[in-house]
């Protein structure tokens, strides 16, 4: 690698580099399933818990998703292979649910199972409801699976296809581990150097990658939250760009951010959204010791390299993408940018 590009990719250059650091080039697309995920403790939640307990789970251990197991033994249940995965929950089935009870919100009849219709019926009757039911109930979050051996370039089809995580499963059915299409971007972000492969193509602008400029699903700051969970809901997306004035980035109301709204008995459910972005931010300070204001746009002419940085440093899903006068005009996630890493990899 040159100094020049080094320089450009936030490294020291070649006569710089200390005693023990190498260049030396590895095969990014062989890089195994298992090694990415090696010591990772696995959270899963059984399956008979209520929902509330459920997302409780994920809060305490500050996650957005875990595999649901049923308890009940099975014929495949045995003392190498103790757990019966089902499924996945996570925060996109918490709002799916919470619509259901509050709003009536129920999915379509030819998207509804035996099992949705069970859950439906408790949820408005007041009964509680064990996760299994909402497990995927946002049909965003399937269960899948892949060996430890499963190689990286292969896994990407799977996260070009909007999939988030899977499960890296051993021999005797137990999880290893969760890989998810964060956790990839971070491998990759910081071991760029021995990646010379991809230099060509994280050097490039979103512009020239034609990133960036996805339809924008946005809401006014003076919404009411849950109109915005059910806006997202309707649309199938993440995350909300929050507007203020003259089109202008107010802020962002992502999936993950209904774990505030547990938190707080759901009482900012019928806040606005500026003022759950308040109270967000207000909690971070109390929480980390200081106040935070992350960074979450970019431009079109931002190189990849830099996006993956600030989605690494953000521990975001997805950056807006602002023009010159600060208004919103897209968004770049992490399944865009595993989407154009996985067709490289076939251009090449």
């Amino acid at each position: 690698m040159t100094d020049k590009l080094n320089i450009q990719l936030g490294y020291p250059p070649m006569s710089e580099h200390r005693e023990g650091l190498t260049t030396e080039s590895h095969d990014w697309t062989m890089i195994q399933a298992g090694t990415l995920v090696k010591g990772q403790e696995v959270i899963t939640i059984d399956g008979m818990l209520p929902v509330e307990e459920a997302c409780e789970i994920l809060i305490k251990h500050n996650i957005s998703s875990a595999p649901v197991y049923d308890p009940a033994p099975s014929e495949t249940t045995t003392i190498d292979h103790p757990k019966s995965y089902i499924g996945m929950f996570d925060y996109a089935d918490l709002i799916s649910y919470l619509l259901i009870v509050l709003r009536k919100e129920v999915p379509p009849e030819d998207e509804t199972t035996l099992e949705i219709k069970e859950l439906v019926k408790r949820a408005l009757n007041g009964e509680q409801v064990p996760v299994k039911l909402a497990s995927d109930l946002s049909r965003k979050n399937p269960f899948c699976s892949v060996l430890p051996e499963a190689t990286l370039v292969s896994i990407l089809d799977e996260f070009a296809c909007a999939t988030h995580r899977v499960a890296v499963m051993q021999s005797n059915g137990n999880i290893m581990g969760i890989l998810s299409q964060s956790r990839v971007i971070d491998h990759l972000y910081k071991n760029i150097r021995h990646f010379p492969d991809l230099h060509p193509l994280v050097n490039k602008s979103l512009r020239q990658l034609g990133l960036g400029e996805a339809p924008v699903v946005s809401v006014d700051a003076d919404a009411i939250v849950l109109d915005a969970l059910s806006l997202m809901n309707k649309h199938g997306v993440s995350s909300l760009a929050v507007i203020g004035p003259n089109n202008s980035l107010v802020g962002n109301v992502s999936m993950t951010d209904v774990k505030h709204i547990v938190k707080t008995q759901q009482k900012l459910l019928w806040a606005t959204c500026f003022q759950f972005l308040s109270a967000i931010r207000i909690n971070q300070g109390v929480v980390d010791g200081q106040d935070r204001h992350p960074v979450f746009e970019v431009k079109l002419d931002t190189s990849l390299l830099m996006t993956m940085g600030k989605l690494v440093a953000t521990k975001a899903h997805r950056l807006w993408v602002t023009d010159e006068a600060e208004a919103v005009i897209g968004l770049v996630s992490l399944t865009d940018i595993l989407r154009a890493i996985s067709q490289s990899t076939v251009n090449q």
